[in-house]
């Protein structure tokens, strides 16, 4: 007789309950009970673009480095130059396989000499953090700690986003540049860390707070009724995906995979091969860029006929021979179009020729289009 199976139980932020009494529509992502819309995705999308939304995206990972040779391990183990970062700067990167390939996308921030912050993707945390301690676990004077389960994040996005968040804190959000950081008191909450960053192609900050529930609901209800006058609303994966799209931001698994590299994936203006460190993927990489580059790569789609691109379908050319398939595709709320993310032979790529993407039983035509589909506005 088989022994029966049992599903483990979904994780949950300190948020859960403060979603389920709003009635938001929760989801299965990547083993976290998450919400995915509240008052329906192309509301909170447009609320984002022309105002402000609040997301919880506790489920990110938070992995410290400390000790005299925390930079010497970060260095080691991801693609961007974390020697550049200044004391409270962040920077975009990701960790490597040794083929050159992506284990993860990242976000390091540099909150001190000799101790780093790494903030991973929640649904791969854990693969993180295991392979971060097998590649740099035994480097001498550089202690790895994942530290995911102490912070909630929540993050307030969209151009009303700066005045919505001043409100709270006493701190000089004008004075915080992109990507950079620093700490303060958020609606009573002490040593909160702020930093101006984002998924979402809009202005706006990721606060980091003490993971119990009590001090979560604080800082959430502080942040939608600082943000009332300006029609916050709370928001969820489906719009965050959407947003992201919109703004040209990979996602793991999608854009970027261990089966992708930097190159194909057009992050190539983060690598730093010429960083002064040896680093995992480094010579795959220098081989890819001395054979004249990658033989496929990432290119945006908009379709010219009616259809969405959905992930996975496949794309052809005028010839009707498959050359690729989707990687993210859907609507987008604010440009009132449908676009994609699409690999193709590099070839056809550097032709601009338009494509065929199968949806359903027809072959649609989409064109070719410069990539990030959504600037925001200059001020």
């Amino acid at each position: 007789m088989a022994t029966p199976t049992t599903t483990p139980a979904l994780k949950q932020t300190a948020l859960n309950a403060t979603h389920r009494k709003l009635k938001a529509k929760m989801v299965d992502f990547g083993g976290w009970d998450m919400p995915v819309e509240y008052s329906g995705l192309i509301a909170e999308h447009m609320a984002v673009r022309t105002g402000v939304g609040l997301f919880d995206v506790s489920h990110m990972g938070e992995i410290q480095f400390r000790g005299p040779n925390s930079l010497a391990a970060v260095q080691r183990i991801t693609m961007n130059d974390a020697s550049r970062l200044k004391n409270g700067q962040a920077q975009y990167s990701a960790l490597l396989t040794p083929e050159g390939t992506f284990v993860d996308d990242i976000l390091v921030h540099k909150l001190g000499d000799n101790d780093y912050l790494l903030v991973v993707n929640a649904g791969t945390t854990d693969k993180d953090f295991a392979w971060i301690r097998k590649q740099v676990g035994a480097m001498q004077g550089a202690h790895v700690s994942n530290y995911s389960t102490y912070y909630s994040q929540l993050a307030i996005q969209g151009p009303r986003a700066p005045e919505t968040l001043q409100k709270l804190t006493k701190v000089d959000l004008a004075g915080i540049k992109n990507y950079w950081f620093t700490w303060g008191q958020v609606a009573g909450i002490h040593n909160t860390m702020i930093a101006r960053t984002g998924y979402s192609g809009e202005d706006g900050f990721e606060i980091y707070v003490p993971s119990d529930v009590a001090t979560s609901e604080k800082a959430w209800d502080a942040i939608m009724e600082a943000g009332a006058e300006f029609g916050i609303i709370p928001c969820g994966l489906g719009a965050r995906n959407t947003l992201r799209l919109e703004a040209g931001m990979p996602l793991y698994e999608h854009e970027i995979t261990e089966q992708t590299n930097a190159f194909e994936a057009g992050l190539d203006r983060w690598l730093k091969l010429e960083k002064d460190s040896d680093f995992l993927g480094r010579e795959a990489l220098q081989a890819v860029k001395d054979s004249g580059g990658p033989i496929r790569k990432l290119v945006g789609l908009e379709m010219v006929e009616r259809g969405i691109a959905r992930d996975g379908y496949p794309v052809f050319n005028a010839a009707g021979e498959e050359i690729g398939s989707i990687t993210s595709g859907s609507p987008a709320p604010f440009l009132k179009t449908n676009i994609a993310y699409a690999y193709v032979p590099a070839a056809v790529a550097e032709s601009k020729e338009d494509v065929f993407v199968q949806v359903r039983t027809n072959k649609v035509r989409a064109k070719q289009v410069p990539t990030p589909f959504y600037k925001r506005p200059k001020k």
